[in-house]
């Protein structure tokens, strides 16, 4: 960021909103610090379980990065460990949130971040729509994540055969038209079509590029681009194998 960059401006009413219902606070303008103690109860809170502070969010793009690696290894070598599901966990979810990582993925049922990358409540906020496709809603889904939980870390994630790459690679190639909502994701998937190969090398091909292209689209939005530019937001593609269970970043 360039030094006579001026600091943001306090937050607009409608971002105190915004605030107000991503940290669960009582009331609009009245924000409980994070010390508050859980609302009443009949029974006694569970006292902390050893290690539960582990929850709580990395402060750099690099270490949200690592994190996710470890968990997707533990993932791919069976070697789970279902983290972050305690009572007293649950409880202190209900007061805040600090998720240290946007997932961007797709809606196929093979692939839900949360196992991908073995993690639990509140480590992730993820978005998704089918072949990681961009509009108002996805892009403002994830805005809310950076820009209001002050996330480090946004994650791309395509995957090996992604069905909705695949219809739109169909659709391109052999100009038959597709259902009005599935022609919506093609138009959107079309600029990444790789025509330099063919068959399911081209598919394969366009599956990279679209993730690439969707963090580009992304690193490119001028709020994200500022936080970018002072090291407080890395924007990653990465790419899930279904056989392997591997993630692996994009260059």
């Amino acid at each position: 960021m360039d030094s006579n960059t001026q600091a943001l401006d306090p937050p607009s009413p409608s971002r105190r909103l915004l605030r107000a219902a991503a940290t669960g606070s009582a009331a609009v303008g009245s924000v409980l610090p994070l010390t508050a103690g859980f609302p009443a109860s009949s029974a006694p809170a569970p006292a902390p379980p050893a290690g539960a502070e582990a929850a709580a969010g990395p402060v750099s793009p690099q270490e949200a990065l690592r994190r996710l690696t470890a968990g997707n290894r533990r993932w791919r070598t069976y070697a789970q460990e279902h983290p972050h599901e305690s009572a007293f966990l649950r409880l202190r979810l209900t007061r805040t949130q600090q998720p240290f990582a946007v997932v961007l993925g797709c809606v196929d049922s093979r692939v839900p971040p949360e196992l991908v990358f073995d993690q639990g409540l509140g480590d992730l906020l993820t978005v998704r729509s089918a072949g990681e496709v961009l509009d108002e809603a996805v892009l403002g889904s994830v805005a809310f994540g950076v820009l209001e939980l002050e996330v480090p870390l946004v994650l791309v994630l395509g995957h090996q055969t992604c069905g909705a790459v695949g219809a739109a690679v169909h659709a391109d190639g052999s100009g038959e038209p597709l259902p009005a909502h599935l022609r919506y994701l093609a138009d959107r998937i079309r600029p990444s079509v790789d025509h330099t190969r063919q068959g399911e090398a081209r598919i394969d091909a366009t599956i990279d590029a679209h993730a690439r292209r969707t963090r580009d689209l992304l690193a490119a939005e001028p709020d994200f681009a500022r936080r970018i530019s002072d090291g407080r937001l890395a924007i990653v593609a990465a790419r899930y194998g279904l056989r392997d269970q591997r993630v692996r970043t994009l260059a």
